[in-house]
């Protein structure tokens, strides 16, 4: 049975909700929910435009998703912003663990472990990233980097939370370098994730998590991505800030989909 290809769009910290309603107004009048019925499309916005974004789409396909989430429910927390907010906010989904967050915030994969359990206990689907730097890629250390990831996450989840998982690979020399792995190195680590998921649980769970990839992706690569067997969409950053780049890569994906039979 084929998967179902998912396109997410990570806004960071680009967008203001004006522009962001702009956005999704021309989104949606370029949707067309038969021609992308194959394809899960999945916004993640800045926290202020997620509420007024959700609205915009509700009643459509397309989904809405946070790039962060704080721990615990509420609190003298200030600036925080708990997975019952973001729900509440209109949020499905949450990123957790990109590597921004990593390098920049001091995220670390105990916190990452605490914060995909934050998201389950809040009813949104986590999204957990990873990736390696150039400098593990180049020390050939690629798949423990991944293996010390997903494992830190995988130790605390029962199976029936393991399930809710989408992991999205990431390799952080990639993200906005303009420089990308093939599509069969980057399916060899999904290959890799995907063996961990089953190793961990079974192959029944490894079989129904979703793998992207993200990092410089673009129209003109995110279709090779997408036909890897073990990549089931793509995680975009810069090149989904454009309306006109973001239908370019959902046609690429719906082509890629009509000429493999789903």
């Amino acid at each position: 049975m084929m998967r179902r290809v998912l396109l997410a769009a990570n806004w960071k910290m680009f967008k203001t909700v004006p522009a962001a309603l702009a956005f999704g107004r021309e989104l949606l009048r370029r949707y067309d929910a038969d021609a992308y019925s194959a394809i899960d499309v999945m916004i993640f916005p800045t926290a202020l435009a997620l509420w007024p974004l959700s609205q915009r789409f509700a009643g459509s396909p397309i989904q809405i998703g946070a790039q962060n989430l704080d721990l615990g429910t509420e609190g003298a927390m200030t600036g925080a912003l708990s997975g019952y907010l973001l729900r509440e906010a209109g949020a499905e989904y949450v990123l957790v663990g990109h590597s921004e967050r990593r390098q920049h915030f001091g995220e670390g994969d105990e916190l990452v472990a605490a914060k995909v359990q934050a998201a389950i206990s809040a009813h949104l689907h986590p999204i957990l990233c990873v990736g390696e730097t150039a400098e593990e890629r180049e020390r050939e250390e690629t798949l423990a980097v991944m293996h010390r990831q997903i494992g830190a996450v995988l130790q605390g989840l029962a199976t029936y939370d393991a399930i809710k998982l989408t992991v999205a690979y990431e390799p952080v020399w990639a993200i906005g370098s303009g420089k990308v792995p093939t599509a069969r190195d980057a399916n060899g680590v999904a290959a890799a994730i995907r063996h961990q998921f089953s190793e961990q649980f079974s192959s029944e769970v490894a079989d129904s998590i979703r793998i992207l990839y993200g990092g410089s992706v673009s129209p003109k690569n995110i279709r090779e991505f997408a036909e890897a067997p073990d990549i089931d969409g793509a995680l975009v950053g810069g090149a989904s800030l454009d309306v006109e780049t973001m239908v370019a890569m959902m046609e690429s994906l719906v082509h890629q989909e009509g000429e493999n039979g789903g």
